[in-house]
């Protein structure tokens, strides 16, 4: 494990394992490094893989104050990082909350090779009330609660789905980290997707969405697609929010025949 220290003198952890070209990974909300178990053993063998804790959470500090554009900046730390360890840019696979920060990071850094973003949730219709409830959970204690209330009505994943992350080996960080569930959701309802921000990004960028995600993760990749220039859209068929978990095979090709294309 290694740590960056981020712009406002918080340290973000990463985690390194695999042989091959430069792969940073960004995780959704809630989550840390370990929820990409079942997808590394997959990587591995083709990649070096630079896992990132993000800030609030496992290895990685915090700060008192938030919003995304500090995560965005946390992952330009740890690219640059490792860009400048290995001599050359390297590439970014970001999930839901995570890809939106690596979305955001593209505007700030050069040392990105290709980018990869899974359904990025920049359309957001959070269910009134919603964020009330979590706050008064966080407080009462209720933090699993929390988590599946993320998991089912945000993320849109069945109940089934759930179980799986469940039995995921990042579950207890998960819950560890059920207090920036709040932070990160306002985050997203506050943010407004500006397509003119993203017209000069020239990043090489492929798109990951399931055939049975939920309408806010759909809307966001068609935004993304016509805002992106040459970004390229992958569907998972059969596949919503989580194939690192339902079908890691399946995701692991296409992350890598794009990765791996000349």
């Amino acid at each position: 494990m290694n740590k960056i220290v981020s712009f406002d003198g918080a340290p973000i952890a990463y985690w390194t394992s695999g042989t091959g070209p430069a792969l940073v990974l960004v995780h959704g909300t809630t989550a840390d490094h370990t929820r990409w178990q079942a997808l590394l053993p997959l990587l591995e063998p083709h990649v070096t893989a630079y896992a990132i804790d993000r800030r609030g959470r496992g290895a990685s500090g915090d700060a008192p104050d938030y919003a995304l554009e500090y995560e965005a900046a946390d992952v330009v730390a740890v690219v640059e990082a490792v860009a400048g360890a290995t001599g050359g840019p390297v590439d970014v696979f970001g999930h839901s909350y995570g890809a939106h920060c690596t979305l955001e990071a593209l505007l700030l850094t050069s040392a990105v090779r290709r980018a990869v973003l899974y359904e990025p949730g920049i359309v957001s219709t959070t269910p009134a009330g919603w964020l009330d409830r979590m706050t008064a959970l966080v407080t009462d204690g209720r933090r699993e609660e929390v988590v599946v209330a993320l998991l089912r009505d945000i993320a849109g994943l069945t109940q089934e789905q759930v179980e799986w992350v469940r039995a995921d080996p990042s579950w207890a960080g998960r819950v560890a980290a059920a207090h920036t569930v709040v932070r990160e959701t306002q985050a997203v309802d506050d943010y407004r997707f500006d397509p003119a921000r993203f017209a000069s990004v020239t990043v090489p960028t492929l798109l990951l969405t399931g055939s049975q995600t939920n309408a806010n993760f759909a809307a966001s990749t068609v935004l993304l697609a016509e805002a992106l220039p040459g970004a390229r859209v992958v569907t998972l068929a059969g596949q919503g929010h989580v194939a690192m978990l339902t079908a890691p095979q399946l995701l692991a090709a296409e992350l890598l025949r794009f990765l791996q294309d000349r």
